[in-house]
């Protein structure tokens, strides 16, 4: 990828970083494991970010 990147790419890259977080245990605790995984969670080597 460029080294120099479109701040509005930056800004996505960014917030696809912070939603990339496990379900918080006292979630999981709350809906008795009917929410397990995270929908918008994505590994880096697995799944690409859609443009």
């Amino acid at each position: 990828m460029a080294r120099a990147k479109p701040a509005a790419k930056k800004i996505r890259l960014i917030k696809a970083r912070k939603q990339n977080r496990r379900v918080p245990v006292w979630v999981i605790a709350k809906t008795n494991r009917k929410v397990r995984s995270h929908p918008k969670q994505h590994s880096w080597r697995r799944s690409k970010l859609r443009k």
